[in-house]
């Protein structure tokens, strides 16, 4: 009888693995030029975004939906309400989230994604999404799309 010749890789498992190329491994840290670059980037980015002409201070918020920039402020820290950080005292807002579709999806929006942060709300609801067919998560909302946009979330805050 003549015995199956089989080859190698087949019959010793390591054997395959010590013949594939090894994948090269990526630095475990970032150059420090390139950290202060995306730094940099961040701060501009996010000035320019502040001095946007959609965007409001507290009181002006107040004013627009009849009450105290103390509540707001309580809205703000809850998640009720997106106020964005500056480098000077004080939140800036997006007016629009005061809409009527937006504004009834932020506290689930908020508690979908497990924070409360303004930027991280913000960069969610202003991004475009690939589930959501490159529409933003707020376009969708406004489309009335909130029970998706809402999953959305839920999905990635976990």
């Amino acid at each position: 009888m003549k015995e199956a010749i089989q080859h190698p890789s087949t019959t010793n498992p390591r054997a395959s693995a010590k013949t594939r190329p090894s994948n090269p491994q990526p630095p475990s840290y970032v150059p420090a030029a390139e950290v202060r670059s995306l730094l940099a980037n961040s701060l501009a980015a996010r000035q320019q975004r502040l001095g946007a002409a959609d965007m409001i201070s507290t009181d002006e918020a107040a004013q627009l939906v009849q009450t105290t920039r103390v509540t707001i402020n309580a809205w703000i820290a809850k998640g009720r309400a997106i106020g964005l950080t500056q480098t000077k005292r004080g939140f800036r807002m997006p007016r629009w989230q005061f809409e009527p579709s937006v504004w009834a999806a932020l506290p689930k929006l908020s508690a979908a994604l497990g924070t409360a942060e303004g930027w991280a709300l913000l960069s969610f609801l202003e991004s475009p999404h690939g589930a959501l067919n490159g529409i933003t998560p707020r376009q969708a909302i406004e489309q009335g799309q909130m029970d998706t946009v809402i999953r959305i979330a839920e999905h990635e805050g976990n």
